[in-house]
């Protein structure tokens, strides 16, 4: 199982020398991968964590994060497709490829949040032909000579975008979903599943069996579908409900259990800590403990 960690986008330590110190820390620390995540805005009467407070956008710090980086994976866990056009996404996704010397993973979600589908007049549903459809175009986009597609919720006139991304195919597209439509469709048709931070994991254990299951069945090899999973760590404090809790060894030992429910990725999303992620935190403190537990957690640490 890889060993990735979460990108400073959330509160306190979602600050430029933040996020240039843990992309290169991370670097030299034998992560494989950075993860951000999207979140445009949070309604007045919406009671959310504070995670979801204060949050940069997921490709401008990726792309500041690639430019102060040369090996590490650059990953989005996820952008909700609806708020975007396919081909604007496909031109932003091909150039940070490019930029970054193909490094990029792109996961795609549908969202949950009715006040950011009103703030940008989109509607999900239905969800399952609209994520189809776009991932067909984001494939004639990134690899076809000539792309076209003539859709019942989007069109591509037969047209040329360039330049293309570094990756052959363009960066894997991830799905995430915790729906069992949404399972089989990230094993029939995507690089894999990005699980939710909700998700416990046992539901992980059953979504990977739902995703491998439905590759195999769509004549796909199931060992090669990718299972990405949001790890929210909480160090120094034992909660038997969360995995990854408690001392470095029982965090360790939560990150394990983790491989043996099939998941072929990990990432220790800080964010997600109050002490880290909320806009309240002590910027200063936030990044010494962010510092401690990816130092303490890095792979073969």
């Amino acid at each position: 199982m890889l060993i990735s960690c979460g990108c400073p986008v959330s509160g306190a330590w979602a600050r430029p020398d933040s996020l240039t110190h843990v992309a290169s820390r991370a670097e030299g620390l034998g992560y494989h991968g950075l993860w951000t995540f999207q979140r445009l805005l949070v309604g007045a009467d919406q009671d959310l964590a504070p995670v979801y407070r204060s949050v940069l956008d997921p490709m401008v710090a990726l792309s500041y994060a690639a430019a102060r980086t040369s090996r590490i994976r650059l990953g989005v866990a996820v952008i909700n497709l609806p708020f975007l056009s396919p081909v604007y996404l496909a031109k932003q996704a091909a150039t940070l490829d490019l930029l970054s010397g193909g490094r990029l993973d792109l996961g795609l979600g549908t969202g949950w949040s009715e006040v950011e589908f009103a703030a940008t007049g989109t509607d999900p549903n239905p969800r399952g032909r609209r994520t189809e459809e776009y991932l067909r175009v984001l494939r004639t986009l990134f690899t076809d000579r000539v792309s076209a597609f003539d859709g019942t919720l989007y069109t591509v006139p037969p047209s040329t975008m360039a330049p293309a991304p570094v990756q052959p195919g363009g960066p894997p597209v991830l799905l995430g979903g915790t729906a069992d439509p949404a399972l089989r469709r990230a094993g029939r048709i995507a690089a894999g599943w990005i699980s939710s931070s909700r998700a416990t994991r046992a539901d992980i254990a059953r979504g990977a069996r739902i995703v491998r299951q439905a590759a195999e069945e769509a004549g796909r090899d199931p060992e090669a579908v990718r299972i990405v999973v949001r790890g929210v760590v909480r160090a120094g404090h034992r909660d038997d409900t969360m995995p990854l809790s408690g001392s470095w060894a029982q965090i360790r030992a939560g990150a394990d259990s983790y491989a043996e429910a099939g998941v072929t990725e990990l990432f220790y999303d800080l964010n997600w800590d109050p002490l880290i992620g909320s806009p309240d935190a002590d910027p200063d403190a936030a990044a010494e403990r962010a510092e401690e537990i990816l130092t303490a957690l890095a792979p073969g640490a």
